[in-house]
């Protein structure tokens, strides 16, 4: 009797009349959803409504057309196949940042402003060269000493640092001292111990204080700091100098040690009268500073 009444024709007739409305709202959505989907890529692809100029400011040393070519790059084509991505509304903005960024070291801040819907404006800001990176080791068992502060043809490449310890771009040839050298590991991503760099750039300001000439600085694998010295340009010994201690060590202490030093016998006098035999100023341990001369005949 229960089956007759489910499988009656009136109730069979509503269950249909059901179907056909869920159905009939199912056609009438997916309509009004493609009339809709159709609409936008239409108006996202109005002329009105999409950047048909770039305009790059800021950029001193990166190329303009460079730049240009990889913002573009960026905006072209299509999402889904339909919505054009020059539209101001949709454009890849962090893409382009990332982008730029990634393919351009030497820029530092961007700023992406579409000021009148058509155009888009970049505006740059680029990392100033403070210093030079050339690599993990300086090897100095086969250069004289007049080379620590330039490239020769035969050098390892070097490269451009800014004042955070950030190395971004390939440095050319220069003679002579132009900028100070650092040699060592990459500490982090492209960073040169980006923890210690500001007390390592302090400590050697300090060192030209004292009338002492740093010129290179090099990170050893076990965690000392060598710091080079020039001899000037009228020396013609072929000694190098230097100054260590560790990298993780009291900045502070240490030049206080090293200036105690400087001012007390027996090297205030050695170190007036025999510089430039002057092998190694040593702050690694504690309080107690050592220090060797080149013995002379």
């Amino acid at each position: 009797m229960k089956r007759n009444i489910l499988s009656s024709p009136r109730l069979l007739e509503l269950k249909r009349h059901r179907r056909r409305v869920i159905l009939n709202k199912i056609f009438i959505a997916l309509i009004g959803f493609l009339a809709v989907f159709s609409l936008s890529a239409y108006l996202f692809r109005l002329d009105s409504l999409n950047i048909t100029e770039i305009q790059i400011n800021g950029n001193k040393v990166v190329a303009t057309e460079a730049l240009r070519e990889t913002v573009e790059e960026q905006i072209t084509g299509n999402y889904f196949w339909l919505f054009p991505k020059t539209n101001f509304l949709i454009y890849p903005q962090h893409k382009i940042e990332i982008e730029l960024k990634n393919k351009f070291k030497r820029i530092k801040d961007i700023f992406i402003n579409d000021k009148n819907i058509k155009t888009l404006e970049i505006s740059l800001t680029e990392r100033e060269a403070k210093y030079t990176w050339c690599g993990i080791t300086p090897e100095l068992a086969v250069k004289p000493p007049s080379s620590l502060g330039g490239l020769t043809a035969n050098d390892q490449p070097c490269y451009f640092m800014d004042e955070d310890g950030y190395i971004f771009d390939g440095a050319p040839y220069f003679s002579g001292t132009v900028y100070f050298k650092f040699y060592g590991p990459q500490s982090s991503g492209s960073y040169f111990f980006k923890q210690n760099f500001k007390q390592l750039i302090a400590f050697k300001d300090i060192l030209l204080g004292l009338g002492l000439k740093p010129v290179t600085l090099y990170v050893t694998s076990n965690g000392d700091v060598e710091i080079f010295l020039s001899k000037g340009a009228s020396s013609r010994s072929t000694v190098e100098s230097k100054i260590i201690f560790k990298l993780e060590a009291d900045l502070q202490n240490v030049i206080e040690n090293l200036e105690a030093a400087l001012n007390t016998e027996p090297l205030k006098s050695k170190f007036k009268n025999k510089y430039s035999s002057l092998l190694y100023i040593d702050l690694r341990f504690g309080n107690k500073v050592y220090d060797k001369f080149l013995e002379t005949p």
